[in-house]
């Protein structure tokens, strides 16, 4: 079996809920569930989709479309579900807890210590419009792990924004 990258690699998670093209996986991944997981661009994924076909990972086969150009769908193969279940084996490595929001904070306070509450207030907008955005897609799911998932992140979220609103005085009068 061919070597899977990362913790599950994403491609393959998505193409086992079922078939979708390359453009599909981008929209879930920029604008869905996976954006809480998972960052791929247009530049990354079609090239693991060719490399995970080319493995036999995964399939692809072309479909006529009228009065627009052909498009690829790509499907899991046995193989690819072999390795998917093979990357779920061990357990994932811990979270990593990089935040460029946070690294403004730190460096705004040394340099211009009334930009901080704005900075707080944006990220609180921030987790208001996640929050939405998640409960919309938790209201069209069915799957009991992607609504956990998707319950998961509204908690996240939901945690952020409240320490921020609670605490996000704590910078006035500096």
């Amino acid at each position: 079996m061919k070597a899977v990258y990362g913790y599950p690699h994403p491609v393959l998670g998505i193409l086992s809920l079922g078939d979708t093209t390359g453009y599909d996986i981008k929209k879930m991944v920029a604008e869905g569930a996976f954006s809480f997981f998972s960052e791929a661009s247009y530049g990354s994924i079609y090239p693991a989709l060719t490399k995970l076909t080319d493995e036999g990972l995964v399939l692809c086969r072309t479909e006529a479309q009228e009065n627009r150009p052909d498009k690829k769908v790509y499907s899991l193969t046995s193989e690819g579900r072999k390795a998917l279940e093979a990357s779920l084996v061990n357990a994932p490595k811990p979270d990593r807890n990089r935040s460029e929001f946070l690294a403004a904070l730190l460096f705004a306070e040394a340099v211009s210590p009334n930009r901080i509450t704005s900075l707080i207030e944006d990220r609180i907008d921030h987790h208001s419009a996640q929050i939405e955005m998640l409960e919309r897609l938790l209201g069209d799911e069915d799957g009991k792990a992607a609504r956990f998932v998707l319950q998961y992140g509204i908690a996240m979220q939901q945690a952020a924004r409240k320490f921020l609103q609670e605490n996000g005085d704590t910078f006035e009068g500096s």
